[in-house]
This record gives structure tokens, C-alpha cells and sequence, in this order.
């Protein structure tokens, strides 16, 4: 029976090398089948963060030959036969050890969107009227599993740490086109999502949506819908001129934020304040 190789990166914050690990090769595998095995014989101390081994959980990202996979749904048998499968860890984010790193960012990120703002009911009831088409917009966005390879690829963050302070990533935008385009929502964070999450950054070369095990349509049907709701909302003039006649002024990005759980104030029930990921600073 044949060998394979696995190039595994091995290391800390202080630095690391990749290091060969050469396996007898089992039929129906995917890699992390292969990283457990390397954990049970070789190498019991690797790292390495899975959950459901079902694609579902998202927790095991890594970049396999250079590009981010779920280690769970990557079979060896699609793999280049007879050629070493280099495993490394998410480069965008901060290595805690091996293939385990600290995509806490996210997760900081996601304290900063504004919750649903649900508008008054349509009848005195307490009931709300809505199309179907529009109940089935966000059923898409629903099925993001935080894998975080989105992010992961975005070369907006992967390659320019400095921007992770001013920049939520796809995944985010996925998020803010679900409760921007939900029938019930009343809040406007289209001034957030230009001040403040970096939207115009992105300039939808939609690597992010080619990476997503789901299959999300994140650059068609979220982040270029946004950025289109942006211009409307800052750039047409006819819209400038209806604001004008009919009074009205649009949400600022404050506004939009306040009730952010970033910005609330925590209580005992809400447990110890969450870490902030180093360069992230929550909007003033």
C-alpha cells in the first residue's frame, strides 16, 4: 500500500517550521482523518481545532496546497497523487499553536453589528405582512457555518494587518446584507458600513465566495448590494433631493451602532467582558 506525505506546519507566536510526516495511505479518507492519525502515532502533540468532522462546524480551516479548505470535506484521493499535501494554519489570523489560530477578530467584529430593529406591525394585532420573496433573501446568509475561510482569503486583511481595525470581512457583510435586506428591520447602517466597516475596500475580486463550503454567492448577493445601498444613499442625487424636500435625514453611523452589544454595558449575566483582538478597537 501506497505512502502519503503531509507537510504539517508545526510551531507557536515565536515561529515555526513545516515538518514531513509520511502515513500509510487508508482509502476513503479526508485529511483530518490523517491528522488524527498522525496525533494517535508520530506526533501526539500537534494542534489541531475540529469539532463535527461533518463540514458543519466550520472548525477545521486550514489552507491545504495553499488555499483554505475544511480539512473534513478534503478527500486525499482528489489530491495530487504522490506529491507531499502541505497542511498550514489560516495565515490572516494569529498563530496559537500548529494548525490552531486565534480568529477571535471575528468574533469582535461581530459585536459591532447592530441587531435587528423590527418596525411597527402592520395590524393591531401585533401581526407583520411580508412577501415571500423577501422572507427567502436572507435564508442564504443563514447557512454560513464561521469557517472564517472567507476571511481567511480576503486579501484586504491577509495581507495588510493594519486594516483589521476598520474592516469587518465578508463574513460581516454577509451578515448586514441579511438584516439589511430582512422585511422587519427599520435600522440604516449603510453610513456604518461606509465610515466605519471598510466596505469600500473591497474590491470584489470574489475569492471569498470561490472559498465558501456553502456555496454562499457572498460577493453577488451581499457585498456588491451594499455597496450599491452605500452609493444610493451618499451619492444620488435624487435621493440628496428627496431628503431635502421631504425632511428627512439620514441614519448616521452612531445612530446605526448605539445599540451595537459592543457598545452596551455588560452586566453579571453577561459573564466576563470578551478579549479584544490585538488591533481592534471598538468605533468611537
Amino acid at each position: 500500500m501506497a505512502d502519503v506525505t503531509l507537510t504539517i506546519w508545526r510551531g507557536d507566536p515565536a515561529g515555526g517550521a513545516f515538518t514531513d510526516y509520511v502515513m500509510p495511505s487508508v482509502e476513503g479518507e479526508v485529511v483530518l482523518d490523517v491528522i488524527h492519525r498522525i496525533q494517535a502515532g508520530p506526533a501526539p502533540d500537534l494542534a489541531c481545532r475540529w469539532n463535527c468532522k461533518a463540514g458543519k462546524c466550520g472548525s477545521c480551516s486550514a489552507e491545504i496546497n495553499g488555499r483554505p479548505h475544511l480539512m473534513c470535506m478534503t478527500r486525499m484521493d482528489e489530491l495530487p497523487e504522490g506529491e507531499p499535501v502541505v497542511v498550514a494554519p489560516m495565515r490572516t489570523f494569529p498563530i496559537i499553536r500548529d494548525l490552531v489560530t486565534d480568529v477571535s477578530f471575528n468574533y469582535t467584529m461581530a459585536r459591532h453589528v447592530p441587531p435587528l430593529l423590527p418596525r411597527a406591525p402592520d395590524a393591531p394585532d401585533g401581526t407583520f405582512r411580508m412577501m415571500q420573496v423577501d422572507v427567502e433573501r436572507g435564508q442564504e446568509f443563514r447557512k454560513c457555518i464561521e469557517c472564517f475561510m472567507c476571511q481567511d482569503v480576503c486579501h484586504v486583511i491577509r495581507d495588510h494587518e493594519e486594516n483589521k481595525e476598520h474592516f469587518a470581512g465578508p463574513r460581516m457583510f454577509i451578515r448586514y446584507m441579511e438584516l439589511e435586506s430582512h422585511p422587519l428591520d427599520s435600522n440604516d447602517r449603510r453610513e456604518l458600513l461606509r465610515q466605519r466597516m471598510g466596505l469600500g475596500m473591497c474590491n470584489i475580486t470574489k475569492c471569498c465566495t470561490e472559498v465558501c463550503p456553502e456555496h454562499i454567492k457572498i460577493t453577488d448577493n451581499a457585498i456588491i448590494p451594499l455597496k450599491e445601498r452605500v452609493v444610493d444613499s451618499s451619492y444620488d442625487p435624487v435621493a440628496w433631493l428627496g431628503r431635502k424636500i421631504l425632511r428627512r435625514t439620514k441614519r448616521s453611523a452612531a445612530e446605526a451602532a448605539a445599540d451595537a452589544p459592543a457598545l452596551a454595558t455588560p452586566t453579571s449575566a453577561d459573564g466576563p467582558t470578551p478579549t479584544v483582538a490585538a488591533g481592534i478597537t471598538p468605533p468611537s
